[in-house]
């Protein structure tokens, strides 16, 4: 690689980490090639980009970023996911890859705004629910309030014509 193709690709690496709402890294260390091509399809489908960059690159390329604190990760054979869209997607792919017991692919760390968060927080961050769970769960949450009060409306009336039947039941008697 010459130096006006090492700048344009630190360039452009710069550019993909401050448009990434998250990022991951990985040791990808004996993964072969079927491996790596299956992973970066699932990512793929998870709107994520799977890259393999030379650290010292990647480490100039985060530069100005809030991607600077996994400087310190960036050691031996090292791969990034970059996450554009829904982090949660993308940590389920990765922390699924990096279970798997036949495959060699293992977690280093990550970036979420801005935060640097480790193995255990990826996989935290992967057992959430999906989006669209949680928003149909926090739209029941705002609507229960509403329901409940239609429902206690709804029994006063029912309260009072029933205290009225009986009061007709004993006249009656």
């Amino acid at each position: 690689m010459n130096k006006e193709t090492k700048q344009e690709l630190v360039t452009e690496m710069h550019d993909k980490l401050l448009k990434a709402q998250a990022v991951f890294l990985a040791d990808f260390r004996g993964m072969n090639v079927g491996q790596a091509t299956e992973l970066r399809n699932e990512l793929r489908k998870a709107n994520a980009e799977y890259k393999v960059v030379k650290n010292t690159l990647l480490e100039i390329a985060s530069k100005g970023t809030d991607k600077e604190g996994l400087s310190q990760y960036y050691a031996g054979p090292t791969a990034i996911a970059l996450c554009y869209d829904d982090p949660v997607a993308a940590a389920k792919v990765l922390s699924r890859f990096n279970k798997e017991a036949t495959n060699p692919f293992t977690l280093k760390a990550g970036v979420l705004t801005g935060k640097t968060i480790n193995v255990a927080e990826i996989q935290a961050l992967a057992d959430l629910p999906s989006r669209e769970v949680l928003i149909a769960k926090m739209l029941g949450s705002m609507q229960a309030p509403a329901s409940n009060f239609v429902r206690v409306l709804a029994a006063v009336p029912g309260g009072f014509v029933r205290a009225l039947e009986q009061i007709r039941i004993q006249k009656a008697a």
